[in-house]
């Protein structure tokens, strides 16, 4: 089992590689969001499109096992989105972000964001080629969420602590699991936010906005 393990991840790195190369290239900045079920990963996504399309093209690949009810969602917004159903899996993987693309061209100097599977188990371990990995982890999955799934937050390079406006109606203490974080990461950056007030929306888009602006000059410097 652990060389049947081994070998899907080296073939999805390879794929993975493939990838970042392509958004390197083109200025693409690839964002993997992951996070459990009801985090309001889709919600967080639509108002992030709402107000980054004003200054950058964005398109969306969305992982789902059935339906494509968040591609659809997305599409409202007016940006282009390609759904992936994967049926049992319980993760993208960079194979199947690569099949996506053919149906999704990428703009140059733009931003991609891969929405993966509700899973904080799978999508961990597999690389897609994406420049962040964003774990979106809400306040009413409770704060000692990041140390029963550690290596989705290891793996991780920013976390997101979303829907804070229900704070004063659940049991969530911000400043625990901020440590919790800190201890399983230290790197991490951290974002608190509510997509239904605004409230920490314009620090995670000015992240955001200078993220891709900095893809598109390296990409204009290798070109």
């Amino acid at each position: 089992m652990v060389l049947i393990e081994k070998d899907i991840l080296a073939k999805n790195d390879v794929y993975a590689e493939a990838n970042r190369e392509r958004f390197e290239r083109l200025g693409v900045f690839a964002l993997n969001l992951v996070s459990s079920p009801g985090s309001g990963k889709t919600t967080l996504l639509v108002k992030t499109i709402t107000a980054l399309k004003k200054k950058l093209s964005v398109a969306v690949i969305e992982g789902d096992q059935q339906t494509s009810i968040d591609a659809d969602r997305i599409r409202e917004t007016g940006v282009p989105s390609v759904q992936v159903n994967t049926g049992r899996g319980c993760h993208l993987d960079a194979h199947m972000v690569e099949h996506a693309m053919e149906d999704l061209p990428l703009v140059r100097n733009s931003v991609l964001f891969i929405e993966n599977v509700g899973n904080l188990v799978c999508p961990a371990s597999f690389d897609l080629g994406e420049a962040q990995k964003v774990a979106i982890l809400s306040v009413t999955e409770g704060d000692d969420k990041p140390l029963k799934y550690p290596d989705m937050f290891a793996a991780a390079t920013t976390v997101v602590i979303s829907k804070i406006d229900l704070l004063p109606y659940v049991d969530f203490n911000v400043e625990r699991c901020i440590g919790h974080l800190g201890s399983i990461n230290p790197d991490l950056d951290i974002f608190q936010l509510s997509a239904t007030t605004g409230e920490g929306m314009e620090a995670w888009i000015e992240m955001l906005t200078g993220a891709a602006t900095q893809a598109a000059r390296k990409a204009l410097c290798h070109a």
